[in-house]
């Protein structure tokens, strides 16, 4: 069985689906997962886990994630971004929003915010896609959910006679929908706001530089090993053999770093085999992986 990860520069008008089902066609492995859903309009970072991989899929989701984006105002459409009919547009009021204005609107959310995701997510109600439901025409009520944006950048922002065009990148936390900021931007500008570009760049800590095309997906994925991409999420822990015995069944063992979060295990020769957390004062595992093939 192959184990690792895959980091692909995903195109526009590919599911992340469909990038899961090259993936398994490519590797002639069965268990490829994705890390976090990425629009089919978007493109950039989409992180795959193979093999073992997809039992760390989870705390990959639950990163930090930055993202490229362009909101255009004076209209807000069914889905929050280009893809969706256009419910009202409000271009004659376009010439009274400054820039100062756009500006102080972003600040507004930016930190620990309360945000209403988009009707048309794929969050669960009552066991169906938010995005079903709304596409069978039911009404369809999403709470707000709080999340973290860490920075919102602007690096552009283009004034036309029929519509405004602002550039942003955003860091932010797992949950938050870039979608979502736009659509309140217009909300709060009251001309109305909808995504129409969105380029993810990191995956913590996955970033573009990692990537592969779908092509090279397509012809000769290159599979990231786990042992050295856990490194680069978890403090590393070397463990001694009787250690190494303990996890391997399940037992906790003496607690060192796991006091400051969790900790990825390895063996003296240089596998990774558990992911430890602090329990009762000692490092329990909470993942086991007994054995890694590249």
């Amino acid at each position: 069985m192959k184990s690792g990860f895959l980091v692909i520069d995903k195109e526009a008008d590919f599911t992340s689906h469909d990038v899961v089902a090259i993936a398994r066609k490519s590797l002639s492995e069965r268990r490829v997962g994705h890390a976090g859903t990425l629009d089919p309009f978007a493109t950039g970072v989409l992180v795959l886990g193979v093999g073992n991989g997809t039992r760390l899929l989870q705390y990959i989701t639950d990163g930090r994630k930055s993202y490229e984006a362009v909101i255009r105002l004076g209209a807000r459409t069914t889905t929050d971004d280009l893809t969706g009919d256009v419910i009202n547009s409000n271009e004659s009021d376009l010439k009274e929003i400054s820039n100062e204005m756009i500006i102080q609107a972003l600040t507004k959310q930016v930190g620990e915010i309360y945000q209403r995701p988009s009707t048309y997510s794929a969050i669960k109600v009552d066991g169906k896609r938010a995005y079903e439901l709304a596409r069978a025409g039911k009404e369809v009520k999403l709470q707000e959910r709080r999340v973290s944006v860490f920075s919102i950048e602007i690096k552009e922002i283009v004034h036309t006679s029929e519509l405004i065009d602002v550039t942003i990148s955003v860091e932010c936390s797992a949950g938050t929908y870039i979608r979502s900021i736009a659509r309140d931007l217009g909300d709060a500008l009251s001309v109305g706001g909808h995504l129409i570009a969105l380029r993810r760049t990191h995956v913590s800590p996955f970033s573009l530089t990692d990537a592969i095309s779908i092509d090279e997906l397509r012809q000769s994925p290159q599979l990231l090993p786990i042992d050295s991409a856990i490194s680069r999420l978890f403090l590393r822990r070397d463990l001694n053999e009787q250690e190494v015995a303990s996890v391997s069944h399940g037992r906790s063992i003496d607690l060192r770093s796991e006091k400051n979060g969790k900790s990825a295990g390895f063996t003296p020769d240089g596998r990774f085999i558990a992911l430890l957390a602090e329990k009762g004062g000692r490092a329990q595992p909470i993942l086991v992986i007994s054995r890694i093939e590249p």
